[in-house]
């Protein structure tokens, strides 16, 4: 095919207007991205699975009401009792007290990285804040058991001292373990928020401070949800803080200077192969293991919706 010059000349068409060539490599990376997608949806499809079967099993020799209603946890003794809510509890208030100490930290870390620090400073404190995410818990479990516990033990103000396993140091170790989820994703999208947005707030007088918090962090809000849900995902699913300084004493208690039990200490302390396979109480790992599944499912099908809600694109 051919077109007409300016003067009647018969020029070929351009190279940009010819049938291009199938690009082999794009559709193997498009192939390889899709493989990583199911692959992520598959793994997602065989832990569910994985549980479903023996956790009916279960219910079908335990009362669903009686695991959801009881309040006496005690499924491996010979007088076995299947109340599941001293693990909950336990669960929620160490994620708690971890969250009441990982968020506050977290977005004001974020703040100053975002808002404050010179790019020079920036370049240093965020990768060393990071290197926290990369803390072995096991190492946070043993911090937690023979530092923060004796500290607690020495500065308690509200009535009887923590014993040797307490929930309050777990806690307080496990929030400082979360502090760097929370504070990079939070501070990633801060300086994602437009500059124009500052400089707006600046022109109609807004000093720094005025600045970050009621205009980047309302614009980044759907960013920083998400950081606290995930932070969240990642107390509720520690295992090793909570086994090795909360103690494996099923509890139902809201006092943080007593040792408790939480779901992910009950599967890692059950599942070493002491329960014969197929027994009620090789089955109650399953069971806790979904119940586990099914919040943290919640939390995060929450955490969705907020985020739709409130994001804002630029």
């Amino acid at each position: 095919m051919s077109t007409a010059g300016t003067f009647g000349a018969v020029r070929p068409l351009s190279r940009g207007l010819a049938v291009r060539r199938p690009r082999y490599g794009e559709m193997a990376i498009k192939a390889t991205l899709a493989a990583c997608a199911f692959l992520s949806v598959g793994t997602t499809i065989g832990i569910v699975i994985s549980l479903l079967e023996p956790t009916i099993e279960f219910f079908a020799d335990v009362s669903v009401v009686e695991f959801f209603t009881s309040t006496e946890w005690s499924p491996l003794f010979a007088d076995p009792k299947f109340g599941v809510l001293p693990l909950v509890t336990a669960t929620l208030v160490i994620t708690g007290i971890a969250l009441a100490v990982a968020i506050p930290i977290g977005l004001l870390s974020a703040i100053y990285l975002s808002e404050y620090a010179r790019p020079r400073v920036r370049n240093f404190l965020k990768p060393t804040l990071e290197l926290l995410a990369g803390i072995p818990t096991v190492v946070y479990g043993f911090f937690a058991l023979t530092f923060v516990t004796p500290l607690l033990q020495d500065l308690w103000l509200f009535g009887e001292p923590p014993g040797i396993y307490n929930a309050a140091s777990a806690g307080l170790v496990m929030g400082i373990m979360i502090v760097p989820t929370i504070a990079s994703l939070s501070e990633d999208a801060m300086s994602a928020v437009p500059r124009s947005l500052r400089e707006g707030s600046f022109a109609l007088g807004g000093t720094r401070l005025t600045t970050s918090l009621r205009v980047v962090f309302p614009a980044a809000i759907s960013g920083i949800v998400a950081a606290i849900v995930l932070g969240f995902s990642r107390a509720v699913g520690e295992t090793m803080i909570v086994l090795i300084a909360s103690g494996l004493q099923p509890n139902l208690s809201f006092d943080p200077a007593e040792a408790m039990q939480t779901m992910t200490s009950f599967i890692a302390a059950a599942g070493q192969g002491d329960q014969p396979t197929g027994s009620t109480g090789y089955k109650t790992i399953f069971a806790v293991g979904t119940a586990l599944f099914v919040v943290t499912f919640a939390v995060n099908l929450v955490s969705i919706r907020l985020v739709r809600r409130y994001r804002q694109a630029y």
